[in-house]
């Protein structure tokens, strides 16, 4: 097992076939190897700086069906709010006297955010604030719109695939095509953001086969940032009795994942925060580089609920910024409050 780990750092890859045996034969001593593996090749590609983002969960309205997200349209029971652009810029002027110099704009899937408004809004953050990158996680769009928020002046846009299983993707997505998803996540990377995909791990009915493909998938893609996640399910949804997804598997994916694209800005999520109070230190230290302290105001934060018992509800964003400081310094990591792009793209611009 242990060779397989080593042949992965070497080589930047495994077979289909070599990866679904690793998983399937993962021991305690083969997670550590794989563990240490990741965090050295992190160390080697970003030191052990941890870039910061501001988040800014703009919207919970959703127009799509996911079978396990909280704020999908079927969710009758969900409180829903819209900030409105002026409020969306006091979150980036607040953020910005923190610290941060990126913001990422999430909502779900809100078609009362037209092109034009949005476009505006990028605009607006961008004139006050030149130096700051920003980032969309807005959902699927038609190519005219992600061109039009691009030339704004939009950096980087996150749209994670889901799961690279065609079967699973269309049991959950009722309201969606596991094509066009793909299509989009292409679309992004031809216009020039810097993108985005990732996944969920423990996902109903999900595999080992299909988690290898997960991986396949993203070396083929070749993304910026990787969000990867563990499944935790909400009350008022159909899975909402489901069992969730592991924090060990979730930071075993995390950990393949910086093997396998070394380059990548990869997030130590709020989900892994939510299973273990330890939950994102662990992610950074098996690879994960990106947190992002939630700059929403605190009125609307328990609103935006994809799953139960999400962290960090109540928080001032201040407090937000100052607690994950110390932490990830206590974990021994430095913060780095810069624009943080990715290998990749800084790579790009030096050979344009």
């Amino acid at each position: 097992m242990k060779q397989l780990v080593h042949k992965l750092y070497a080589r930047g890859e495994l077979s289909k076939d070599e990866l679904v045996y690793l998983l399937g034969h993962m021991d305690i001593e083969t997670r550590k190897e794989l563990y240490r593996f990741a965090r050295m090749r992190r160390e080697q590609a970003y030191g052990d700086k941890v870039y910061m983002r501001g988040l800014i969960e703009f919207s919970s309205y959703c127009r799509q069906n996911c079978l396990y997200c909280g704020l999908r349209a079927g969710n009758r029971a969900a409180e829903r709010y819209r900030l409105s652009p002026r409020e969306i810029l006091e979150c980036c002027r607040e953020g910005y006297e923190l610290g941060f110099r990126t913001f990422v704009l999430q909502s779900g899937e809100d078609p009362w955010y037209t092109t034009d408004l949005l476009a505006t809004l990028i605009r607006d953050i961008k004139s006050e604030f030149p130096d700051a990158a920003i980032t969309l996680s807005i959902g699927e769009r038609e190519e005219g719109t992600y061109r039009l928020l691009f030339e704004s002046g939009a950096d980087r846009f996150l749209m994670r695939h889901e799961t690279a299983s065609r079967r699973l993707y269309q049991s959950l997505h009722p309201s969606m095509s596991f094509d066009h998803r793909r299509q989009c996540l292409e679309t992004l990377l031809a216009i020039g953001y810097q993108v985005g995909a990732g996944f969920m791990v423990g996902l109903p009915g999900q595999t080992v086969e299909d988690l290898a493909e997960d991986m396949k998938y993203l070396k083929s893609l070749n993304p910026d940032m990787i969000g990867i996640g563990p499944f935790i399910p909400h009350d008022h949804t159909p899975l909402g009795d489901a069992k969730a997804g592991s924090l060990e598997d979730t930071l075993v994916m995390v950990a393949l994942a910086r093997l396998y694209l070394p380059h990548a800005l990869i997030p130590a999520t709020t989900a892994l925060g939510s299973l273990n109070p330890e939950g994102r230190e662990m992610a950074l230290k098996v690879g994960a580089n990106v947190v992002m302290p939630n700059l929403s105001p605190i009125f609307v934060r328990k609103k935006y609920a994809l799953y139960n018992n999400k962290i960090c509800t109540g928080d001032e964003s201040a407090q937000c910024r100052h607690c994950l400081e110390l932490r990830i310094g206590a974990a021994g990591f430095s913060v780095d409050m810069g624009r943080g792009d990715s290998l990749k793209a800084v790579g790009t611009r030096r050979h344009a």
